[in-house]
């Protein structure tokens, strides 16, 4: 006789695949602790709150599966949902607005501030519930002072607890005055050193570590030039999300660069003389038809400029696979050029409508 899993236990198996893959035992058993904790609080609101227990549940395993997959600390909720997105579709076992409930769930964990939909705040108070009660002697954060006080009154639980400030984990290169400059000598260094697109260069895994997919390494050979501009980014300080809320598609593709540049509230994108526009040091270039009959076909970035030329660091120089520096004229296969804001910070306050 054949034993159908729960929806649950499925969910369940992919996660502890990814926990037994941890090369970290104290990693491993913190993931289990958090991911089941945070799970099992996540079910105790739902069936107080009567909403169901199993994708309550489900969301909660799911919350912080990116962070444990990469040990990539920025924006677990974005970057979470898009982990997971492929998975619970292909898993097939739910329908499109049980899928959508879950990313939703997972996304917006971050913004304990705000107030969202039921399972989203259900996430939410799980998680600063199960913060609390592992060390209770720690200073509550502030901004979920509210949240758990609420909590408590909610689960006629008498507790006491101090409020702190927030401690967040930031990148120091994140503090840098000049990122534009920071991307163009990071890249120079990096395109210089002739990385090659396969998985014993230290350096190209490197690139793909942001994307936790099991065939990343397939999917971006001989395809890595917006990954390799990514990953130069994420080091100048420039931090993104693996993919922007709503977005066509990942941030390892040309086509997401540009869409992202091109949003109302980045406006980062620009034409080569237009508006006196001049490239410098540290933008981001967009190739037109370069090496396909493809719009947006290639990327690199900008180290020098002149008046026919410009000299750029480039990953998977003419889908070769390797990195490089080198010249190329400047009125020939140029759609435009991205100049990131230095003082620029990811912020989505919109409504999350992941493509499923």
């Amino acid at each position: 006789m054949e034993i159908v899993k729960s929806r649950v236990e499925s969910i369940r198996i992919v996660v502890n695949e990814m926990i037994f893959s941890m090369d970290s035992s104290n990693k491993k058993q913190e993931a289990s602790i958090r991911l089941y904790g945070v799970s099992s609080f996540a079910s105790m609101l739902a069936m107080k709150r009567g909403l169901e227990t199993e994708i309550a549940a489900i969301a909660g395993l799911l919350h912080q599966f990116y962070y444990y997959k990469t040990g990539i600390i920025h924006y677990p909720g974005i970057n979470s949902t898009e982990a997971v997105r492929p998975i619970i579709r292909d898993l097939g076992i739910f329908t499109k607005e049980e899928q959508l409930v879950i990313l939703r769930a997972i996304f917006y964990q971050d913004q304990s501030g705000q107030v969202h939909g039921p399972y989203d705040e259900i996430i939410k108070d799980a998680v600063v519930l199960h913060k609390f009660l592992q060390n209770m002697d720690q200073a509550v954060p502030h901004l979920d002072g509210q949240r758990l006080s609420n909590l408590l009154d909610e689960l006629s639980i008498q507790a006491d607890y101090q409020e702190g400030e927030v401690t967040t984990q930031i990148n120091i290169s994140s503090n840098v005055k000049d990122k534009r400059q920071l991307l163009a000598d990071i890249s120079e260094e990096l395109a210089g050193e002739n990385i090659i697109g396969i998985p014993g260069d230290k350096r190209y895994r490197e690139i793909c570590q942001y994307w936790p997919d099991p065939d990343i390494y397939k999917a971006l050979q001989g395809n890595w030039c917006a990954a390799f501009v990514y990953h130069c980014c994420m080091l100048a300080g420039f931090l993104l999300p693996i993919r922007y809320p709503n977005g066509n598609h990942r941030l390892a593709g040309v086509g997401a660069m540009l869409e992202w540049a091109k949003l109302h509230e980045t406006g980062f994108f620009h034409i080569d003389g237009k508006e006196n526009y001049i490239p410098e040091r540290g933008d981001i270039v967009i190739y037109e038809k370069l090496l396909s009959d493809h719009s947006h076909d290639h990327i690199g970035i900008v180290l020098a400029c002149d008046e026919h030329e410009i000299l750029v660091a480039e990953g998977n120089r003419d889908n070769e696979n390797y990195s490089s520096i080198l010249r190329r004229n400047r009125k020939q296969c140029i759609l435009g050029y991205i100049r990131i804001d230095n003082e620029y910070h990811y912020n989505f306050d919109g409504i999350y409508n992941p493509t499923l």
